[in-house]
């Protein structure tokens, strides 16, 4: 004769862990992979995608399940969701840029290398370069950071001032340079200036 048990005291962990893991994961893939638009686009749509998830789980947890155990298994998923996002949300704006510059170098640097090195020298003297990343919306505009190759290695005293400047080989001020390594910068533009218009 089987017994019915009571349900198990324990909570289960592995439903709100598995939220948090997915939610970092499809942020990591979407900030190595994506284009600025398709990250911005992907961002857009995770919210109302949220948004739908977490009340598919509420009236789940609430009407399906009468158990308080799997209740508060399912109301925890839903919290847990919501906060790996936040999360990733404010770590994505204070690091998110910094990681995700690293990590592309790291990964991608000699095809950026090659596609930097193949062009023809500037006639009027500037780095070769290629836009490296963006963001921004309309109205308030768009920032542009470009990969730069200064094979003299002049803008590493720049990248140590960190402070905005007029550099030789950029046609605009900007505001930011960083080092990759010896050589190669990336160098953030004013929001709504590029390589081809300056104020």
């Amino acid at each position: 004769m089987v017994k019915s048990t009571p349900e198990s005291g324990r909570f289960n962990w592995m439903l709100p862990s598995c939220a948090v893991l997915v939610v970092v994961a499809v942020y990591v893939s979407m900030a190595l992979w994506a284009e600025d638009a398709e990250f911005f686009a992907s961002v857009l749509l995770i919210g109302p995608a949220l948004i739908l998830v977490s009340i598919a789980l509420i009236v789940y947890a609430l009407i399906v399940h009468k158990g308080h155990q799997k209740r508060l298994t399912l109301l925890s998923t839903v919290a847990a969701l919501w906060l790996a996002s936040i999360l990733m949300f404010f770590f994505d704006a204070k690091y998110g840029l910094a990681i995700r510059t690293a990590t592309r170098w790291l990964i991608w640097s000699r095809d950026y290398k090659a596609e930097v090195t193949a062009q023809s020298p500037s006639r009027n003297g500037d780095f070769k370069h290629i836009e490296w990343d963006s963001w921004g919306l309309v109205p308030a505009g768009f920032t542009t950071v470009y990969l730069v190759f200064d094979p003299s290695d002049s803008l590493s005293a720049a990248a140590k001032r960190g402070q905005p400047e007029k550099l030789d080989g950029i046609p605009c001020a900007v505001p930011k340079v960083n080092r990759l390594e010896k050589s190669w910068y990336t160098v953030v533009f004013y929001t709504d200036e590029d390589w081809n218009h300056c104020d």
